[in-house]
């Protein structure tokens, strides 16, 4: 008797009918905004109307996770994409911020069941940021955009 193959439930990348909010901190925004760009080319590239995408800039990477989880609440949005940067300098201020942030996110995409793509930097120099914002490692902004779209779609065929 043959043996039967698992089925496979995979999201994929097209954003055309999706809704779609980024938050953004505006500290270091010099790398911010690169993300930014970075996160609504993918987004354009894949489909998406720009009216479907909206922008939420907050002050910094720590009240990311409150804005995320009042979008998330709202119903409103397919996914949401977390923008920041968080660098390393002389106190153990990077480690509350970098670590709070990344939990608080966690906790907002398991208690709404909306996904959340991070796209928050934490590096250990300006440079390494540099890097990841658009420079040498690609821009972590497009590749947040991306998973958000593959989440995304990929809860929607979990649904169906």
């Amino acid at each position: 008797m043959p043996q039967a193959t698992p089925r496979t439930i995979e999201g994929d990348l097209s954003a055309r009918e999706l809704r779609i909010a980024c938050v953004a901190a505006r500290f270091n925004e010099f790398v911010v905004e690169p993300l930014l760009r970075g996160a609504l080319d993918a987004l354009a590239r894949h489909g998406i109307d720009e009216g479907r995408v909206d922008v939420v800039r907050v002050p910094g990477a720590f009240e990311i996770p409150i804005v995320v989880r009042k979008l998330a609440a709202s119903t409103r949005y397919d996914a949401l994409i977390a923008l920041g940067a968080v660098i390393r300098g002389d106190t153990p201020h990077f480690d509350y911020v970098a670590g709070e942030c990344a939990a608080g996110l966690a906790r907002v995409a398991l208690e709404t069941g909306v996904p959340v793509a991070f796209g928050v930097l934490t590096t250990d120099t300006v440079d390494q940021a540099l890097d990841r914002a658009g420079g040498k490692a690609g821009n972590k902004g497009a590749d947040a955009a991306l998973t958000a779209i593959e989440m995304a779609t990929l809860l929607r065929k979990i649904e169906s």
